[in-house]
C-alpha cells in the first residue's frame, strides 16, 4: 500500500470509520443532541511547575468539551480560533481542524490547534458514549507505562535522593537529565563547546550513581545535552551504550529546528549503538515526516500538546511504526492533558511509555475528578472506561491554584470571551501578548535539592 493510500484510508485507525458517521448515524439519540453546535470557547491557567492552560468548549445541549494548551503556552493560542468553531458541529471534528490549521506552528505555537482537537474528541466521546481511545480504533492495552522525569542537579547525592522517591513510587521507566553546565569550570571536560572524553566520563559518574539507586531492571533515558554535533553525537552514543550506563536513548542530540536537522540526525542515528529520541516540539505529521521516512530518529516522542492532538498524533505514531519506529510521549501537562494522551497511547500498537513531569506537585491529581486515584499506580495509568476523556475538572482544587499574572491574557476562571469574537491578525495576537513562543515566567512550583516542596521565587 502506497504511503498517501495509507494516511487517507486510516488517518486515525478506524477512527474515520467512527468519526466521519457522527453526523448521520440514527443510533443512541438520546447521546447525540440534533444541531448540536459550538456556542462558546472559554479557559483558565494554573500555575505549576510548567503552567497548565486548560480550555472548555461549550455546545448549545449542555456538553462541553476539556482541551489542554501545551504546558507553558498562551492560553490565547485557543482562544483566538474562537470565529472559527462557534455555530459549527462539534462533531465534525476534521472539518474544523482543517480550517485552523494554518494557525499553528511547532512548539507552543502547535498548542490552540492540539487543545481544540482534544476537546472537540471528549465532546464527541460523551455525544457516543464512548471512551475517547476508542473513537481512534482499537484499543492495545489497558494500562499505560509512564516514566518518571527527574530534576537534574550538580550534587550527585541530592540527585540520587530524587530517584530514591520515584523508585518508591513504583516505576519502570527513569529519564534524567545530563547537563552542560555539569562540566563547567571543570579542566578539559569541554572542547568548543562539545564533551570531551573527559566530559563524557564525568556525565557517566552521573548515570552510575543514578544506576547504583534503580538498578538495571529499569529503564534509564538521558535528556538536555545541549546541540551536538555528528560526531559529538555517535561519541556520546556510544559512550553511554556501555553496560555500566545502558541507557535506552539520548534525547534531542540535535536540535529538529537546526539547519540540516534531518541529514545530521540521520548520521546520529545511524552511527550511535544507543537510540535516539525525538522531537517533543514539533507540530503535526508533515513536521515529522521527513525524520521518519528518512531514519532519522529510533524512537518518537511526540507531545500530543504541540503535535496536534489525539487525531494527528494517532496519525503519526501509526506511519512511523510503518518503518520500525516506536512511540514515546513527553508530558509536562496537567491529568487533563495527560489522560488525553493515555487515550492516544491506548490505541498506538508500538507505543512504550508516556512521561509525567509532575512527580513534585502534590496536588496534581486533584485537579480532575471522575477517574481512579491514584491516578498513577505502580508506574502505570489506567486506561479510562467512561464517555470522553473520562474526567471532569475539580472547580475547587482548580481555582486555588489558578495563575493570574498580568502578562498572561484572560486570566481567571472560564471567563466569557467577547474580545475573540472577532478574528485576530496572527501579528496583532503577538503583538498583544496573546500568543507566543514561551509564556510561563514563574514562580513555578519545585522541589529543591534538599526536597522541600513550594514555589520558586526565580523567574526562570
Amino acid at each position: 500500500m502506497d504511503r498517501r493510500k495509507f494516511i487517507r484510508n486510516s488517518a486515525f485507525g478506524y477512527s474515520g470509520l467512527v468519526l466521519g458517521g457522527l453526523a448521520f448515524n440514527p443510533f443512541n439519540t438520546l447521546s447525540r443532541p440534533t444541531n448540536l453546535k459550538i456556542t462558546d470557547i472559554r479557559g483558565c491557567t494554573v500555575a505549576s511547575n510548567y503552567d497548565y492552560p486548560i480550555i472548555k468548549i461549550y455546545t448549545n445541549q449542555d456538553v462541553y468539551g476539556l482541551g489542554e494548551v501545551r504546558d507553558a503556552g498562551f492560553l490565547g493560542q485557543a482562544l483566538m480560533l474562537k470565529p472559527y468553531l462557534v455555530g459549527k458541529d462539534p462533531l465534525d471534528i476534521e472539518g474544523i481542524l482543517r480550517s485552523i490549521k494554518s494557525f499553528t506552528g511547532h512548539g507552543r505555537y502547535g498548542g490552540g490547534y492540539s487543545a481544540i482537537d482534544i476537546a472537540l474528541m471528549d465532546i464527541a466521546g460523551k455525544v457516543m458514549g464512548w471512551p475517547c481511545y476508542k473513537l481512534l480504533g482499537p484499543k492495545f492495552r489497558d494500562k499505560v507505562p509512564v516514566y518518571a522525569d527527574t530534576f537534574g542537579s550538580e550534587d550527585k547525592e541530592a540527585f540520587a535522593r530524587f530517584m530514591e522517591v520515584r523508585l518508591k513510587q513504583g516505576y519502570k521507566h527513569y529519564k534524567m537529565d545530563l547537563r552542560p553546565w555539569y562540566l563547567e569550570g571543570i579542566e578539559g571536560a569541554q572542547a568548543g563547546g562539545y564533551p570531551t572524553e573527559k566530559g563524557l566520563e564525568i556525565w557517566g559518574s552521573y548515570v552510575e550513581r543514578i544506576r547504583d539507586v534503580i538498578g538495571y531492571k529499569v529503564s534509564l533515558g538521558a535528556d538536555h545535552f545541549g546541540p551536538m554535533n555528528i560526531q559529538t553525537g555517535i561519541r556520546l552514543g556510544e559512550f553511554m551504550s556501555q553496560s555500566k550506563y545502558s541507557l535506552a536513548y539520548i534525547e534531542d542530540v540535535y536540535p529538529y529546528s537546526g539547519f540540516n536537522s534531518v541529514n545530521i540526525n540521520k548520521a546520529i542515528t545511524a552511527g550511535s549503538p544507543t537510540p535516539t529520541l525525538g522531537f517533543e516540539d514539533i507540530f503535526g505529521f508533515e513536521g515529522y515526516r521527513p525524520f521518519i521516512e528518512e531514519g532519522a530518529i529510533d524512537i518518537i516522542h511526540a507531545d500530543m500538546l504541540t503535535s496536534g492532538g489525539l487525531i494527528e498524533t494517532k496519525k503519526i505514531a501509526d506511519y512511523a511504526r510503518l518503518f520500525g519506529i516506536k512511540t514515546m510521549m513527553h508530558c509536562a501537562g496537567s491529568p487533563v492533558g495527560a489522560l488525553a494522551m493515555v487515550h492516544c497511547a491506548a490505541s498506538i500498537q508500538d507505543f512504550i511509555c508516556l512521561e509525567n513531569h509532575a512527580l513534585e506537585i502534590p496536588w496534581w491529581a486533584e485537579l480532575v475528578d471522575g477517574i481512579e486515584k491514584p491516578i498513577i499506580q505502580d508506574g502505570n495509568i489506567k486506561v479510562p472506561e467512561k464517555p470522553g476523556l473520562g474526567l471532569e475538572l475539580n472547580d475547587e482544587a482548580v481555582k486555588k491554584y489558578l495563575r493570574e499574572p498580568e502578562y498572561l491574557y484572560k486570566a481567571g476562571y472560564f471567563e466569557p470571551t467577547p474580545e475573540f469574537d472577532k478574528p485576530l491578525h496572527w501579528q496583532e495576537a503577538i503583538d498583544k501578548k496573546i500568543i507566543g513562543r514561551w509564556a510561563n515566567m514563574g514562580p513555578w512550583w519545585h522541589i529543591n535539592d534538599k526536597g522541600e516542596y513550594g514555589y520558586t521565587t526565580d523567574k526562570r
